[in-house]
């Protein structure tokens, strides 16, 4: 990895994903008149292919900062399951409790429970293998997989972490105007707070299983998987998003609390 920021992979990132949402975000904002029918087909292939644009951006990167054998290599590196207990168990205790804790909590409170959205529990390890592969996860080649490391080395873990978590943000901002997205809902500040937190959490996930990227991006689906096990956000406009705003809340107070036990842990060893 080169001393510096790669700033092509952002550049490609962009490009990538936000060309691709293009036409839909166009057609969400009534510019690009498109049949209801064909955009309803269109709009998820559509989405999940822009989804890759971080995975391409790190694949450039690499391939021409560092050349083919380098891009190979790169590659190699996430088919490694040998993450170790704790980042395993972590992956699916802490994002499966955070969810669930903001999904049942208000309903203490006289909030109507949200279904779930998957047919059955039983079909949550297919899932999550898809969100692992197609429905977000996919990102985590870019994300921590590349551009994490430079992030830290120039910033820091915290303000590293912060940098990252916002440039995710704002790279899905196009999909808050595709009509039927599931961000459409989503109070974006909400979501930033999530980001933030999820990359603090997803970098302490990637040092505990000892850099082994592909930790990140069985990570990620699972946080994806889980929110259609139980569902935080409601898909209406004008709503409270009570569940929403917990959720992404929580996620920052987790993400924080693992960092501060990551950098003391660090610490300590420093001092033995």
């Amino acid at each position: 990895m080169h001393g510096r920021i790669p700033l092509r992979f952002f550049v490609v990132t962009f490009a990538w994903s936000w060309l691709i949402w293009l036409p839909l975000v166009l057609a969400g904002v009534g510019v690009l008149r498109v049949d209801d029918e064909i955009r309803a087909t269109m709009a998820l292939p559509a989405a999940m292919l822009g989804a890759f644009g971080p995975a391409i951006g790190a694949c450039y990167s690499v391939w021409t900062l560092d050349g083919r054998r380098a891009l190979v290599d790169f590659l190699k590196s996430f088919l490694s399951l040998r993450f170790g207990w704790k980042a395993w168990v972590s992956i699916f205790a802490v994002l499966g409790a955070v969810n669930a804790f903001a999904w049942y909590v208000p309903e203490l409170f006289g909030h109507d429970r949200l279904p779930m959205l998957l047919p059955s529990a039983f079909v949550f390890p297919i899932w999550l293998v898809l969100m692992a592969l197609l429905g977000g996860g996919q990102e985590e080649v870019g994300w921590r997989g590349y551009i994490l490391e430079p992030l830290e080395a120039r910033f820091g873990i915290w303000m590293g972490n912060v940098v990252l978590g916002s440039v995710w943000a704002v790279w899905h901002i196009p999909l808050w105007f595709v009509l039927g997205s599931s961000q459409e809902y989503m109070p974006f500040v909400a979501f930033l707070l999530g980001t933030i937190g999820l990359s603090f959490f997803f970098s302490w996930v990637m040092k505990a299983s000892g850099g082994r990227p592909l930790s990140a991006v069985i990570a990620h689906g699972a946080y994806n998987a889980f929110i259609a096990l139980t569902p935080t956000l409601v898909m209406q406009s004008g709503v409270v998003q009570t569940r929403w705003w917990i959720h992404q809340t929580l996620l920052v107070v987790v993400g924080v609390l693992f960092v501060v036990y990551l950098t003391r842990s660090s610490r300590r060893g420093v001092a033995g």
